[in-house]
C-alpha cells in the first residue's frame, strides 16, 4: 500500500489488523465448537499440544510450561484419568515415567478435525457463491502471504 503524509495507511492497516485478529479468533471459536473434545483447562490443552509430537516426563513438560513439576503431575494425572494420556517407563531410566497421547485421543482429535473441514465446507457451499468463494480464495492467498513472511 502506498505511503500517505497524512497516516491514512497506517490508520487502514490498524483497522485491518484489528478485523482479522477478530474474526480469526471467531472463527477459532467456531471451530472449537465443532469438535469439543471435552472441558479441558487451558494447561491440560497445552499438555495435549506439546504431546502431539513427541513424549515427555513430568519434569520435561514442567519446564517447558513454566511451572513446577508438582503442578504438572496434577495436570498429568487428570489428563490420564480421563483416559487421553498414558505414562511408560522410560527406555533408558526405569525410574521415570514418559508421557504421550492414547491412541483414542488421538482418534477423537481427527474426528474432531473432520468435523471441523465438514463444516467449514458445508458452511461454504451453503452462504458463498461462486463468485464469493473466488473472493475467499483471494483472501486466502493474501492471508498465506502474511502469515509466510
Amino acid at each position: 500500500m502506498a505511503d500517505r503524509s497524512d497516516g491514512t495507511a497506517e490508520i487502514r492497516s490498524l483497522a485491518l489488523a484489528k478485523e482479522l485478529r477478530a474474526l480469526i479468533g471467531k472463527l477459532k471459536r467456531r471451530l472449537r465448537e465443532q469438535a469439543s473434545i471435552g472441558d479441558l483447562t487451558p494447561s491440560q490443552a497445552s499438555v495435549l499440544f506439546r504431546l502431539r509430537e513427541t513424549s515427555a516426563t513430568i519434569s520435561e513438560l514442567a519446564a517447558l510450561e513454566g511451572v513446577r513439576p508438582q503442578s504438572m503431575g496434577a495436570t498429568v494425572a487428570a489428563l490420564e484419568g480421563a483416559g487421553l494420556i498414558r505414562g511408560a517407563a522410560h527406555p533408558s531410566d526405569g525410574r521415570k515415567v514418559v508421557w504421550s497421547l492414547t491412541s483414542v485421543f488421538r482418534k477423537r482429535v481427527e474426528t474432531g478435525h473432520a468435523a471441523q473441514a465438514d463444516w467449514l465446507f458445508r458452511t461454504i457451499s451453503r452462504e458463498l457463491s461462486a463468485a464469493e468463494q473466488e473472493q475467499l480464495d483471494a483472501g486466502l492467498r493474501l492471508i498465506r502471504r502474511l502469515v509466510d513472511t
